[in-house]
């Protein structure tokens, strides 16, 4: 799937592990419960994307841009995720434990009920974010910029 265009494409459940997916364009496409699992996908357009459900575990999507796009309840569990742009995309009840979200932009993103346990948070944009039943056990929130402006010294 070298180089295709997928724009608003259907892949609902598609299992995508071992795919050969570079220089995609993803925008607007519906990958519900799709299987993403172990991908290189750094520096993917997926803004506007839909992935709920989706396994992206253990995935690389270092500067990939994925604002407002929907990955309700998605396992992100241990992703190298850093330098994502979130930007208004919905992660509640999505699991990131464990996962690298250093230097994240995730202003104005929904992560209510959203596993964060371990995570790396360092230097991430929280503006507006919402955490509300989040869990941030153990997570590293070291110069995190809070929903509220604050930024976290620790």
């Amino acid at each position: 799937m070298s180089k295709a265009k997928l724009i608003n494409a259907n892949l609902n459940s598609a299992n995508l592990t071992g795919a050969t997916l570079t220089g995609i364009n993803w925008a607007g496409a519906n990958l519900d419960a799709a299987n993403l699992s172990m991908q290189d996908l750094s520096g993917f357009n997926f803004i506007g994307i839909s992935l709920r459900y989706a396994n992206l575990s253990n995935s690389n999507l270092t500067q990939a841009k994925l604002v407002n796009a929907d990955l309700y309840e998605a396992n992100l569990t241990g992703a190298n995720l850093s330098g994502v742009n979130w930007t208004g995309s919905n992660l509640s009840s999505a699991n990131l434990s464990g996962a690298n979200l250093s230097g994240a932009d995730l202003r104005n993103a929904d992560l209510s009920y959203a596993n964060l346990e371990k995570a790396n948070l360092q230097g991430a944009k929280l503006q507006g974010a919402n955490l509300n039943g989040a869990n941030l056990d153990g997570a590293n929130l070291k110069g995190a910029i809070m929903p509220d402006g604050t930024t976290r010294e620790e």
